[in-house]
């Protein structure tokens, strides 16, 4: 008995944890806004039900970090999301044993819309992902159970291109000013037509220095932004592994000139991941009722989609291609 005992102590004692912990923070961005930070990560602390935003999570809340040379994952949400855009999906990597870290994007967040739909928006979101890698590696709590070899990124719609230019992609601007030439009725066009009245157009703007981040060593983008203006050339660089998502009736990114031409111009095919019936929105976290009555738009899913359960699918095999392409050497 005194064995079996002992024996069952040490299993228990080595075995993974199976909570996600949950932190705020904030990670300094230079001259700019200070970037609010999300932070889940394997704990094995008392779990309880806390708030996030318009949700409620299950979470060890600062709890302790479980585990030695964990992976790291960057959540980079779309334009007007925000940190809790995908937190079920970044509680399931938490559960898998990943740190996951989601910043709200300064100019670009439900709150303050001010480079949405810029062309300096996709060179301040990239920069901005470096400076939460910077802050998770040298000045969060637990970044000593880090390991800086095995950092990946998760990145939907604005935040899949971001992914992209960190990856080393460079989009062509005059390519984006041609198509929203061709397709100025475009509902993106639009948008960056209004942005533009504002002094920041895309016309006339000099090629910037795309920030790169050569610490991001695999990505996962779901219904990419801008993938009209990438070429081959521009794309060369991004070698390392890539998860590409697709949903088949996405009007806001429609594949035929977002991810399609992605998913072509890369040196290497993609884990394609083509989803039937489902939209633009529905990778976000499934809906409830106060973010349906707040955002319907983005809550509405095709009839016959299920959300909830396509989220169980999408959780999961994100988990499988992060720890396959960030394993350990």
């Amino acid at each position: 008995m005194l064995r079996a005992c002992l024996f069952l102590i040490v299993l228990l004692s080595a075995a993974p944890a199976d909570a996600a912990g949950f932190q705020y923070g904030s990670a300094p961005d230079g001259d700019g806004k200070p970037l609010e930070l999300a932070i889940w990560y394997p704990s094995e602390g008392a779990v309880s039900t806390q708030a996030f935003g318009l949700f409620t999570q299950d979470v060890a809340f600062y709890g302790p970090v479980a585990g030695k040379q964990l992976p790291l994952i960057v959540i980079s949400h779309g334009t007007g999301g925000s940190a809790a855009s995908h937190y079920d999906t970044a509680l399931a990597l938490a559960e898998a044993g990943f740190v996951v870290v989601a910043p709200t994007h300064a100019g670009d967040n439900y709150k303050d819309q001010s480079t949405a739909f810029t062309p300096h928006n996709f060179t301040d979101r990239p920069r901005q992902v470096s400076r939460v890698i910077d802050f998770m590696l040298k000045s969060w709590g637990g970044h000593a159970n880090i390991d800086p070899g095995r950092i990946g990124m998760l990145g939907h719609s604005a935040g899949g291109t971001t992914a992209l230019i960190d990856l080393g992609g460079e989009p062509d601007l005059a390519r984006a000013v041609k198509f929203c030439r061709d397709q100025a009725e475009f509902w993106g066009c639009i948008q960056a037509k209004q942005a533009a009245g504002a002094g920041a157009a895309w016309s006339g703007m000099k090629t910037p220095r795309w920030p790169h981040d050569d610490r991001v060593k695999a990505a996962a983008i779901a219904a990419p932004a801008l993938g009209f203006a990438f070429t081959k050339e521009g794309l060369a660089a991004v070698t390392a592994p890539l998860q590409l998502w697709r949903a088949e009736n996405d009007e806001v990114a429609p594949n035929q000139w977002f991810a399609d031409p992605i998913k072509d111009a890369l040196p290497k095919p993609p884990d394609d991941q083509f989803v039937p019936k489902a939209g633009h929105f529905d990778f976000l976290a499934p809906c409830n009722d106060a973010l349906a009555k707040l955002a319907p738009d983005i809550c509405r899913s095709a009839e016959g989609f299920d959300r909830a359960a396509f989220h169980q699918e999408f959780n999961k095999a994100l988990a499988e291609f992060f720890k396959a392409k960030l394993a350990s050497p």
